[in-house]
């Protein structure tokens, strides 16, 4: 099998390390990681800010390099990839939401969502379709001919979420996704990320500090100082909204 040709597995972490910096200005932020992530499922990390979280996820997307420690994600090892290898993968199998979202202010919303689908080789038409399919899905149908300029920072974050899901990612990972819109968006939001999560080859990751998803995930990791402290199943329940206002 070819090195970079994705597989059924999730993600696995070996006694991951991440430094920033050298010598006396040295900061550690991961700090020996072990931790298993199931495809089929919605895993949600959760710990205080500065514990490694978005680190973590950032390695896993193949957007920061370790420092040591082995790891894989969908059965291939990140680090044995030459660094054009590993833009390729991530290009094809990564979606990530990022916090500050990353938007191409001189693209309109569509043109934004389509850019993966347009490095992945798609047409400008089937690319433009896909990407008005998606932002309908996430209620900004009547914002495509927008730029991101015009748009509120909640509808900014829904347009990136729709940029990270409109290639169909084999794996997802979504930094504070729900952070910056309200109750009622978020469930749609959530409902969106864990559809694509409940697929049997498909892994998603999602950063929160926001409890009310945490009834959205199976699999709850929380983070403290760089270290796993615990790993749990979630308890899930849709008997209720897990975003509506108690």
């Amino acid at each position: 099998m070819n090195p970079t040709t994705p597989t059924r597995k999730g993600v696995t972490c070996r006694n991951l390390v991440k430094d920033y910096g050298s010598g006396e200005s040295r900061v550690r932020a991961l700090r020996g990681v072990d931790v298993e992530i199931a495809p089929g499922e919605l895993t949600l990390l959760v710990g205080p800010s500065g514990c490694g979280k978005t680190t973590l996820i950032s390695i896993l997307a193949g957007t920061l390099d370790a420092t040591s420690g082995d790891f894989s994600v969908l059965g291939v090892n990140l680090q044995r990839l030459s660094k054009p290898a590993k833009a390729d993968f991530r290009a094809r199998n990564v979606g990530f939401v990022f916090q500050q979202f990353n938007l191409l202010p001189f693209l309109t919303v569509a043109e934004n969502v389509a850019v993966p689908l347009i490095i992945n080789g798609s047409s400008r038409a089937t690319a433009t379709t896909l990407a008005t399919e998606i932002l309908h899905a996430v209620e900004l149908g009547d914002r495509t001919q927008s730029f991101p300029s015009q748009l509120s920072g909640g509808q900014q974050q829904r347009v990136a979420i729709a940029r990270a899901l409109v290639h169909q990612p084999r794996l997802l990972v979504a930094d504070e996704p729900t952070s910056a819109v309200d109750a009622r968006t978020g469930h749609a939001i959530m409902e969106l990320i864990r559809q694509m999560a409940l697929q049997p080859d498909r892994v998603a990751v999602v950063v929160t500090h926001d409890a009310r998803v945490f009834g959205f995930g199976d699999r709850i990791i929380t983070l403290e100082d760089g270290r796993v402290a615990s790993s749990k199943r979630g308890e899930r329940s849709f008997t209720h909204d897990p975003l509506a206002p108690a």
